[in-house]
């Protein structure tokens, strides 16, 4: 495996996981392209989902596999909401809580990305999950997002500016090649 390619993978994450806080901040603040923006920012939140899922594997192939599936779930109910054809009782920020909540977890026991930004991610994800009761949540705004915004800003920018530490990554992936089955 080429040594870079971890670290051109987590980069790469880092730039799409800026392109949905960027877009998603834009839908959120306008009422104009408000639809065009949460779909810009959920197809970024799919390439950043398949990328972790990658990045993550060797940790636990089955836990970032179930990870990718909440994530997924999340972004399908966006793209629905988007397009005006969502379930109204299903907010897909309880399934990035789930997503958040598993990549933290992963975050925690890999050894190539530091473990702060795992409790991070756990806490957002804990915060995201409030929206599984939409009253509940709607008491808690602007607390419950708070954790999230954080813990994936945070991850954004160690991807962007730091990348993974590619040793520790070869170490626990075997040396398997990032894109291998």
């Amino acid at each position: 495996m080429d040594v870079g390619a971890p670290n051109l993978t987590a980069r790469i994450a880092g730039l799409f996981y800026l392109g949905t806080i960027v877009a998603g901040a834009m839908a959120a603040m306008s009422a104009n392209g408000r639809e065009a923006n949460t779909l810009i920012s959920a197809g970024c939140y799919v390439v950043v989902t398949l990328i972790f899922y990658v990045l993550f594997k060797p940790v636990n192939q089955g836990l970032s596999l179930l990870a990718a599936i909440a994530s997924l779930a999340g972004c399908s109910l966006t793209f629905l909401d988007a397009l005006h054809r969502a379930p109204a009782q299903l907010n897909p920020l309880a399934f990035f809580g789930v997503y958040c909540l598993l990549i933290g977890y992963l975050i925690f026991k890999s050894t190539f990305l530091p473990l702060f930004l795992g409790v991070l991610m756990a806490i957002g994800g804990i915060g995201w999950l409030t929206f599984i009761a939409p009253s509940l949540a709607k008491h808690l705004v602007p607390f419950n997002m708070l954790p999230g915004v954080l813990g994936e800003s945070v991850l954004t920018l160690w991807l962007l500016i730091k990348g993974v530490n590619v040793q520790r990554w070869n170490a626990q992936s075997g040396g398997r090649e990032l894109l291998a089955r």
